[in-house]
């Protein structure tokens, strides 16, 4: 039988999911499962790494038969996966030496500091594109190799492996302890302060300068190429021929493959990515410059990306911690039951200010609360503030590129809150636009490894799956639009400076 769909598996912050497409880029069949959030301190965010690679396991096997689908269905496997995350295991038995360090955690502020006593947040960005901070996995590395005794030691001797979570998942699929191979890709490579954005390759300087053994490195391949193949399980034999970090894979999922073609995804966080083509661009504004994608042997292409930390997450946060709402999808109902925000501000700067502030010192805060002001009011101000922290780095984009945006493609979880898109169409000025397949990260995945095998042709083929399902024109004047702008950009100030 011909193959007929491509399997991707998205191993992102909250929950992992393995999704078939066919070659129409329609979902076939899907499986997801969420693992759990460990906050063992303030600012420490943990997960099991253990748990994530058993999920991916029962995840493939539970998309297959959803679909009627066997491993010769199958062309190819595309991993993509939160970014930044650092899981450092024991290369003889295939376990993790500790809990995996989520991106979102800031527990290595102190040594982020310590680095930029000399030549600032900004020491490393000519060379990695990006500032120094918690948020790179560097810093979680070395943490790791320093509070766990005998780590560093173990690590030069080449005992220990660090990846984030596609190197994990792929390593354990293609045989773990017994031949896995230990790979990640350029996008994924390129968020770690590690990899010169130039050459594509690990650099002694900086491999020095955050005290990391290149022997414990995985090898830096294109994000679609080959990749091996599954060695157990019921796709064994599929090759893998695909990685993309989950923001680059959504941009590669919206088909912004040219300079200018610009996606926001609204996840756990939220990220802007816009594509600059071969041109490495670096931000005047705040932004990250990036590692977009390479397609085999091709000269890679780069992105300016906003990477916002609180978005979705601060609607779970509602949930668990409040417990204002049962569940996530309750909150546009109950934003909607007033007319507007009542004069409520919530800044969620729960891990600091990512993109454009970049300002770990701030802290989330909810402003201009008075006995009006009901949970109604924190639940819409929660979403405008989702819209709120996309408009700052379209601005920075904006004032980066020199670009003039006319319309802005969205996709992710939270894309099908009407109440938000026509808020963020409304705050940006611009129309909001969704695709027909809102799953794009994991979509992404899939055209670059379907891309490796031949299953999709070329970039054209892929841009022809695109469609367009619904549009949100601005409907806010624009004396409005600025005095709300005005009134946010006054609540942030109010979070700032609140860590000594």
């Amino acid at each position: 039988m011909a193959a007929r769909v491509v399997l991707a598996i998205d191993q992102g912050t909250t929950s992992s999911r393995a999704i078939l497409f066919d070659h129409s880029g329609s979902l076939v069949g899907v499986a997801q499962r969420e693992h759990r959030q460990f906050f063992p301190q303030p600012g420490w965010v943990e997960h099991d790494a253990v748990e994530i690679r058993g999920n991916v396991a029962l995840l493939i096997a539970g998309a297959l038969e959803k679909a009627g689908a066997v491993a010769a269905d199958v062309a190819a496997v595309g991993i993509t996966n939160q970014r930044e995350t650092a899981i450092v295991w024991d290369r003889a038995t295939g376990e993790p030496i500790a809990p995996a360090i989520v991106w979102q955690d800031t527990r290595t502020q102190a040594m982020v500091d310590r680095l930029a006593a000399d030549g600032g947040v900004d020491r490393f960005r000519q060379q990695t594109g990006l500032p120094l901070s918690t948020y790179s996995s560097a810093t979680k590395i070395a943490w790791l190799l320093d509070e766990l005794p005998g780590a560093r030691e173990r690590a030069e001797r080449g005992e220990l492996l660090f990846g984030t979570p596609d190197c994990w998942v792929l390593w354990n699929l293609t045989g773990g302890p017994d031949g896995g191979l230990h790979a990640t890709d350029v996008t994924n490579a390129s968020r770690t302060l590690l990899m010169d954005l130039e050459t594509l390759a690990w650099d002694d300087g900086l491999l020095e300068a955050f005290g990391v053994p290149r022997a414990m490195l995985p090898e830096i391949r294109s994000s679609s190429g080959a990749f091996g193949t599954v060695a157990v399980g019921p796709l064994a034999g599929v090759p893998i021929a695909g990685i993309l970090g989950d923001q680059h894979a959504a941009s590669f999922g919206q088909a912004a493959f040219e300079p200018g073609e610009t996606k926001n995804t609204y996840g756990t966080g939220n990220f802007l990515l816009v594509n600059t083509g071969t041109e490495i661009v670096h931000s005047r504004n705040g932004l990250i410059t990036t590692v977009a994608y390479r397609i085999g042997d091709e000269p890679a292409r780069y992105s300016l990306e906003g990477s916002i930390a609180v978005t979705g997450s601060l609607v779970q946060w509602l949930r668990d911690n409040l417990g204002i709402i049962e569940h996530s999808s309750d909150v546009e109902s109950l934003a909607a039951s007033v007319d507007d925000n009542g004069g409520v501000y919530f800044v969620p700067a729960f891990s600091g200010l990512f993109a454009p502030h970049w300002r770990p010192d701030a802290r989330g805060a909810i402003l201009g609360l008075t006995r009006f002001a009901t949970k109604a009011h924190i639940a819409r101000a929660a979403l405008e503030a989702v819209a709120f922290q996309t408009r700052e780095v379209l601005d920075a984009a904006a004032a980066d590129t020199g670009l003039d945006f006319t319309e802005l493609r969205v996709d992710g979880g939270m894309v099908h809150d009407e109440l938000l898109m026509q808020f963020q169409a409304d705050i940006l000025g611009i129309p909001v636009v969704r695709p027909v397949v809102v799953e794009t990260t994991a979509l992404g995945a899939a055209y670059a490894a379907g891309l490796a095998v031949g299953f999709w042709s070329g970039l054209d083929d892929i841009r022809a799956n695109w469609q367009e399902e619904h549009r949100w024109e601005p409907r806010m004047d624009a004396a409005e639009r600025g005095r709300r702008l005005a009134q946010w950009k006054k609540a942030v100030s109010r979070t700032l400076d609140w860590v000594d």
